[in-house]
Order: structure tokens, then sequence, then C-alpha cells
């Protein structure tokens, strides 16, 4: 049964946060002994004290994974070990789902209905994904000629980086640990020091289902510190890795000045959806637009925050879409009524702010445009709607990651297609069409690593979400996502 206000309140209050680092199967202190205050930012309180980590403590933690991968106790058990292993840990987070929801919560001010009912089991149903899967996966034997056999397999690459946001900080984790820990690897992951308690919590549940100490290490502090030390570290195999494109490109360059480390970014977004007039549901295509933009308060890599409307149907589309972002008024996130929760923190509320007041100046706010102050904090910001600003204005250009969608007319086909790829990045897309023959001609044409047609933002476990262009390479999610973290080996032999 779903819990009330009071409630998740209650739950709140009594719950003990600790965020010192996890390695080699255990708490520890920071090296530094400092701590960085971890805030709320749906109340401004201070909720617990995140280890500082340094250099040292990413030594460490590496060394630990580097030890356990060399044991064998993981990589070398057996994928049926693996298997269990993660079904338990999906089963663990199961039965701690309403303590995760709470931690998502707290850390980034997303509301405990969805973390409740979305992160947390769809973290553990992932976790099960790629435990079953890993014992159906195949080797080959390619052709050779007589007198020889070629074995090829896929073989774990050794120790992994994860560094992941604050959006989705276990949601993202999963995604990036769940194919990697099944493909037998070790990690060193950093979570967000604005969002780092979920994944501390997964790291004892992973030591409680059984996965060997050292295989599963949390380093926290900041990324400028400690992801920095994972990208230049010379132990570290591979890195993986969710965040802004200015980050994944610093990150490229530290590979290189380092052992040449394989890398799968996933980077930003800036994503287009494309509104035809001959929409069969032009009412279902704003509500789906709105929640494409304002769904998570805006905070999502691939949000629509783009949209491009035929002129004929443009007026009734803005009209339905300012009807339907009222669905997305923020609110307490501890409150099962809350349409959306607050931005991750003030200061990044007040660049998200900055941009809607040069919007104000430049163009028309049609909804939205507001700051309200809940439970004393200023960190949320009404669903905003922007049209008439010029092609280069940053409500096109650059990712806001807030509540924001800039709406713009188009007359043809061609136009459309123009202005959507008219971007530096390429991770999602959406069209509306009643039309088979122009969802196939114009998804064809959308650079983008995924377009959903007559949906947002669509994605599952059997399908691979990555992007192009400046929004990275690689991909997460689906068997595909294994192959980040592993690569063939031949073994060849002559016996003839």
């Amino acid at each position: 049964m779903s819990r009330t206000y009071e409630e998740w309140k209650a739950a709140a209050a009594a719950l003990e946060l600790d965020g010192r680092p996890f390695i080699d199967g255990r708490r520890v202190e920071a090296s530094s002994g400092g701590t960085i205050p971890k805030t709320n930012p749906a109340t401004g309180e201070v909720i617990s004290q995140i280890g500082d980590c340094r250099e040292a403590d990413v030594d460490l933690a590496v060394a630990a994974a580097r030890r356990a991968y060399e044991s064998g106790e993981w990589a070398r058990a057996g994928a049926g070990f693996r298997r269990e292993r993660l079904l338990e840990l999906a089963r663990l987070i199961e039965t701690r789902s309403d303590e995760f929801a709470l931690l998502e919560s707290l850390d980034m001010g997303k509301p405990v209905r969805e973390s409740s009912t979305i992160d947390a089991p769809g973290s553990a149903a992932l976790y099960r994904f790629y435990g079953e899967a890993i014992e159906k996966l195949e080797d080959l034997i390619p052709v050779t000629p007589p007198g020889s056999t070629a074995l090829v397999t896929r073989e774990s690459l050794g120790v992994i980086g994860v560094i992941v946001p604050w959006n989705y900080p276990l949601e993202i984790a999963t995604w990036k640990a769940a194919p990697a820990l099944a493909a037998g690897n070790t990690l060193v992951l950093k979570p967000p020091v604005e969002a780092s308690h979920s994944a501390l919590l997964l790291a004892e549940l992973a030591v409680e289902a059984g996965i060997p100490a050292g295989v599963l290490n949390i380093v926290t502090g900041r990324g400028s510190v400690v992801g920095k030390a994972l990208a230049l570290h010379h132990d570290v195999d591979m890195l993986a890795f969710t965040g802004s494109t200015e980050v994944a490109k610093q990150l490229q360059q530290y590979a290189g000045q380092s052992n040449m480390k394989r890398l799968a970014l996933e980077a930003g977004g800036k994503s287009s959806n494309l509104v035809f007039a001959d929409c069969d549901d032009l009412e279902l295509a704003a509500q789906k637009a709105a929640f494409g933009a304002f769904y998570n308060q805006g905070e999502i890599c691939s949000a629509n925050s783009r949209i491009f409307v035929e002129r004929s149907v443009y007026q009734e589309f803005l009209d339905l879409l300012a009807q339907a972002s009222q669905s997305y008024l923020p609110g307490d996130p501890l409150d099962p009524a809350t349409g959306v929760g607050s931005l991750v923190s003030e200061s990044h509320a007040d660049g998200v702010w900055a941009t809607i007041e040069n919007a104000r100046r430049d163009g028309t706010i049609v909804a939205g445009g507001r700051r309200p102050e809940i439970n004393g904090s200023t960190a949320f910001i009404e669903p905003t709607i922007v049209t008439d600003v010029a092609p280069d204005h940053e409500v096109h250009t650059r990712e806001i990651f807030g509540p924001v969608a800039v709406v713009t007319p188009f007359d043809t086909e061609e136009e459309a297609i123009a202005k959507a790829n008219e971007t530096e990045y390429g991770l999602a897309a959406s069209v509306w069409t009643g039309s088979l023959a122009r969802a196939h001609r114009v998804s064809q044409r959308l650079v983008a690593g995924t377009v959903s047609v007559n949906t947002v933002d669509a994605l599952g476990f059997t399908t691979p979400f990555g992007g192009f262009k400046q929004s990275g390479y690689g991909r997460d999610l689906s068997i595909h996502a294994l192959e980040n973290y592993t690569d063939y080996k031949t073994t060849w032999m002559q016996w003839g």
C-alpha cells in the first residue's frame, strides 16, 4: 500500500544517513578526514556529511577492485554464480525500495512518488535482466583452415571506473554497474556529490547479496578530484560516464594522458519533438510533450525541450501544452500529490532562472516563468514555455537541465528536419504524425540515438540508449551494453 504524505515525512525523519565511502567491502573514513555538507534542496536543511575523498582514496579503491578481479572469485566464478548474486541483489533492492526512494528524494528533490514506483523498482529489475542475460550469451567457433580450431570468447575488461550524474543517481548507476558486474568486472563508482546515498546503500546490499568484497567500491567526493583521479588512473581499464559534454571531453583527454583506457560516454542532449498537423491526437501529443520537457523537473539529458509544431496547428497545440504543463507544478517531494519536486540545488535553480529571465527579455513566456518558495527553499521552478526567440538563443542551443521548453512553428517537413538537426547534440528526438511513410522518412533523417514516434523519450531494457555527435558514444541498456565492458579474445588451436 502506498504511503501518505505524513508517513513519508515520518520515514524520512527516521532515516540515519551515512555519507562515508565504501571500499573493499566496508564503510571507511575519507583519507582526508574531511566531509562535504549535504543539503536537502527542497528544504535547505543539511541532512548528512559526505566523505570528501581524494586521490589516495581512489588508489585504495582501485587496488581493492584489482585484487578482487585478479583473485577470480568474481570474474572466473562462472556466469551461474554471478547470476544468482545479481538476482539476490535485485531482491534486496526491492525489499529496501522505499528507503532508496527517500534517499533519492532527500538528495536531489525528486518526488518520492516517482522514485518509489519507478526508479528503485526499475533498478532492481535491471539487475535481474542482466543476471538472467549473462547465462544466455554464446561464444563463437568461426570457420578456420583444416587442422585448426578458433574459439572467439567475450572477456571481461578488469577494473571499471564509473561516474554517474545526480538526476537519476540509482538508475544510471545501475545502467553501468549491472552489465559491468554481470560480465565479471570489478568496479569503482563515483556517485554525484549531490546524491551519493543511494549508491552507498547499493554497495552495502551487494555484499549482503554475496558479491565479494572489493567487487563494488564507492568513492564519494567532488568530480574535479575523484572523477579526475579515476580517469587518470593507470590501473583502471575502462571508464563509463553519464554527464555533461564538457566533462566528457575532459575525460577523453585524461584517458589519452594515462593508459589509453577505453570509454563509454553518454553526454549532453537537447532533444527535439516534431509535431505535424497530421498527428492523430494533438491533445495526447501536448500531454506527452509536457511530460518530455518537465518530468523529473526537466533534469533529464534526453528531455524533449525543443518543440517544433506545424504552423496550421501551432496555436492549438500551444494552448494544449500550457494546459498540460499544470500537471507539473512543483511541490514538496515527499507529498505523493506533487507534480514535480525541487531542482537539485538553489545554485542550479539560479542558473535555470537566469535563462528564463533572458527568455522573458528576448521572447515570450507563454506559461510558468515563476519561482515559488516552498518549505523555505527557492530551488523550485514552475514548468516554463517559451516562444518567439531567435534560433541561436540559449533556450534553443544550451542544455538547461530544468523545466524549460521552447516552442517554434514550421511550415514544411524539410524545415522541421533541418531545425531538429540544428544542434551539436544527437541523443533523442520525437515525431508525431499519423502517416507511417512520414514517420519512417523523418526518423531516418533525424540525427539521434533514439527516435520516438507518437510518444516521447521511449526506452526499455531491451533497446540500446545513447547518442550521436556531442551526445557521446557507447550504449546503455539492452544486451549491447555488455559490449562496453567486454571484448573479444581469439584462441587459435593448431592441431594438424
